[in-house]
């Protein structure tokens, strides 16, 4: 009884320290390799198959699936959108912070951007290697691939890449609101480039939602980790603010 007691004060206290933040994150890692797995599965069994092609052929006009539903103008927004989680955007905006970091001697956290998002696009090659699904052949596509179609690339980049660099941003902010707005944008990004995959007809739904599983996983993954290296001293920690508002950097020590 007592060692029960024990227990459940010291979650009580872990959650006063904040550390519900952590536990979210695990959770967010475990629901979205369970997801991933079973997208996977159900690929695997052509068990989407039908539901899947039906969503694309209802984005396309019935006289002709050449072209998509909606003004012309629509398309011109997909295409653009859907560039957002293209490799050389992403590989190009990663360098450009990678950049930022680097002038502001922030070397940890510069090799912690350039892990989470090349990283995310090594993973993202392999799984597509290993489930090899075809591209969708019901419709034609409206942008160029040459890739398998499980998960979708883009939205695990897109995940990956603005959820990484979102939060990274939360970092040098101190309110709360400013934090959300961050997130809160980098998930609309991420969403709405998985929605012009499938618009574009180069996607299926489920390759975009395993996207989006597999991205929050690694996105999540790289945040615990950066966590628990910027608690040991190994991660230049987050700006504070001063008794007067102001935003002042906190001193570290790097250990060897």
């Amino acid at each position: 009884m007592i060692r029960c007691m024990h227990t459940i004060l010291s979650i009580i206290n872990w959650i006063r320290r904040r550390e519900i933040v952590v536990l979210l994150a695990v959770l967010v890692a475990v629901l979205g390799t369970w997801a991933f797995i079973m997208l996977a599965d159900a690929v695997k069994e052509k068990g989407t198959q039908n539901i899947d092609e039906r969503i694309i052929i209802a984005l396309r006009r019935p006289e002709n699936r050449a072209i998509p539903i909606g003004p012309p103008w629509l398309y011109e927004v997909g295409r653009d959108m859907t560039a957002l989680g293209g490799v050389a955007v992403l590989s190009g905006l990663t360098l450009v912070v990678a950049g930022f970091l680097l002038m502001r001697k922030q070397y940890h956290a510069l090799w912690l951007v350039l892990i989470a998002t090349f990283g995310g696009l090594a993973l993202s090659t392999l799984l597509k290697s290993i489930i090899a699904r075809d591209r969708p052949s019901v419709v034609p596509h409206l942008s160029y691939v040459t890739t398998s179609s499980f998960p979708s690339g883009h939205s695990m980049l897109a995940a990956v890449a603005y959820l990484t660099l979102g939060s990274l941003l939360a970092r040098l902010v101190v309110e709360w609101r400013v934090k959300i707005y961050i997130l809160v944008v980098a998930l609309m990004i991420t969403f709405l480039v998985g929605v012009s995959r499938v618009y574009m007809g180069v996607h299926y739904p489920t390759d975009v939602l395993a996207g989006w599983a597999a991205g929050l996983v690694w996105a999540s993954i790289c945040w615990l980790v950066a966590r628990a290296l910027q608690q040991r001293g190994h991660v230049e920690p987050p700006t504070e603010a001063t008794p007067t508002g102001e935003n002042t950097p906190v001193a570290t020590t790097h250990r060897a």
